[in-house]
């Protein structure tokens, strides 16, 4: 086989030129490949500091993210660097939205419990009250025959767990954990609801009714 030296002039130019295309492609391939590799580690590391809160707020998004970030790595080990390259940007996009996205969903979730604890905390004391009441209404002894079926012991029981429930729901609340504070309150106003049945107390009615109004 002829050397490049030995090649015609024509043959050596043909020859050479192939040769320097080929170093462009190489260059080329290798760049697209540094590029690929960056932008998968840019969008990882996006997600990474975004999952924490994004998994908890919106974990669809979240998963819609990393599994288009599984593709373009897919791709990568593939070697198709233009279509990482190609595909990247708008996965980028997507996994720089989840921070705002998840801010947004967590502000709404914590307005709806605050929304929900005010509810609670401007009626469940209420109804403890009228509960208190009924109990010494009916532990009056002019008032016994109206304690037919009722359980008084259990009833101050009863109310005091319910008291110490709202105790640490208002705990909760003071300590900025509202998801908490209105999930304890809502087992409180389910206990209080059950008391109050089993006293034949109407919760519905006025305060200065129901307290002690006999409902027998």
């Amino acid at each position: 086989m002829a050397s490049p030296h030995s090649l015609k002039p024509s043959h050596a130019f043909r020859h050479y030129a192939l040769l320097t295309v080929a170093g462009i492609l190489v260059a080329a391939c290798g760049g697209q490949k540094d590029a690929a590799q960056k932008m998968i580690g840019d969008i990882q590391a996006t997600v990474n500091a975004a999952a924490p809160e994004a998994g908890r707020y919106i974990p669809d998004q979240l998963a819609d993210v990393q599994s288009k970030l599984g593709d373009l790595r897919a791709s990568y080990a593939k070697k198709d660097y233009k279509g990482v390259v190609s595909a990247a940007p708008p996965v980028m996009t997507a996994a720089q939205a989840l921070s705002g996205a998840a801010a947004a969903r967590k502000q709404l979730i914590h307005q709806g419990f605050a929304d929900e604890w005010n509810s609670l905390a401007s009626s469940l004391p209420a109804n403890a009250n009228s509960i208190q009441s009924r109990i010494e209404f009916l532990s009056k002894p002019e008032n016994k025959r109206l304690t037919s079926g009722v359980d008084l012991e259990a009833a101050r029981s009863n109310l005091n767990d319910a008291q110490s429930l709202w105790a640490k729901a208002q705990g909760a609340s003071e300590k900025g954990d509202l998801e908490a504070a209105v999930t304890i309150g809502k087992v409180v106003k389910s206990k209080l609801e059950q008391l109050a049945a089993s006293m034949k107390l109407d919760l519905t009615q006025p305060a200065a009714v129901r307290d002690t109004a006999p409902n027998s």
